[in-house]
């Protein structure tokens, strides 16, 4: 039975993706209400959607990366409007706290973090309030911060700095869901097959047709969510485990943190 499409379903996804009304609208029409499945039809309509995490409020703000020898993080400060996240006072507390929790740690920042938002609060007018803090650790970090509105890290266990960064611009970039082809779970597939189902049912192709097309699909959208298989933007000949591979690195994890 389907899900009735109300506005505030409608709302809700558009708050997870940033796209139009009516986009997030059709793709709900064609999901039949099921959110998860209205995401990953706006992702196969364009892969360089920017999409946010479904559970992430819509705040403005600023995010600030820290790397102290082998471990880094990404700290997200929020208010209410672009003016004040471009504000110096705003962008001084948000360095201060990134220098706090990344120097003292994060649970000591937030311990302390109260008075230093209340001061700017008072001289800005609009609430601000710590969000999302990722952190990882790494032989190997390098980061890319896109104007102040999205950061990643990259961590290797081998390679350099500068590849390091490379692959972080490239994640800024193309958003990947996976890593590794291994890491795509089975309900991700079930909800994959069945939005391209309805796609192939419809094409009106005969059984054995419709089989490789959908097999073709299903192939198509993971590789392009996944970043071993995604072709890296600074030379769309080579995949990012084989820009990996050729410089002799070795890739062990990533953090990506986003308010656009």
């Amino acid at each position: 039975m389907s899900t009735k499409i109300t506005a505030e379903l409608v709302k809700e996804l558009r708050d997870a993706t940033g796209v139009s009304v009516m986009q997030c609208k059709n793709a709900l029409e064609e999901a039949e209400g099921d959110m998860d499945k209205a995401l990953i039809i706006l992702k196969k309509i364009s892969s360089n959607i920017a999409l946010k995490k479904a559970e992430r409020n819509a705040k403005d703000g600023i995010v600030v990366v820290r790397q102290k020898d082998n471990h880094g993080l990404i700290l997200t400060l929020h208010c209410e409007t672009d003016f004040v996240a471009k504000n110096e006072d705003f962008i001084n507390l948000a360095n201060s706290l990134a220098d706090s929790a990344i120097n003292e740690g994060v649970d000591k920042m937030k311990e302390n973090s109260s008075e230093m938002i209340n001061t700017v609060i008072q001289k800005v007018g609009e609430k601000i309030e710590i969000g999302n803090i990722a952190e990882i650790e790494g032989d190997i970090l390098n980061n890319y911060v896109h104007n102040n509105k999205a950061a990643v890290i990259v961590a290797l266990n081998k390679g350099t700095e500068e590849l390091a960064k490379d692959i972080a611009m490239h994640i800024a970039a193309m958003k990947p869901a996976y890593v590794k082809k291994e890491d795509i779970r089975d309900e991700d597939k079930v909800k994959v097959v069945e939005v391209f189902q309805k796609e192939v049912e419809e094409s009106g192709k005969e059984e054995d047709i419709k089989k490789k097309m959908l097999e073709g699909k299903i192939n198509t959208y993971f590789k392009e969510q996944t970043l071993m298989d995604q072709m890296f933007i600074k030379d769309q000949n080579i995949s990012i485990e084989k820009l990996l591979s050729d410089n002799g690195a070795e890739f062990s994890s990533f953090i990506h943190v986003s308010i656009i």
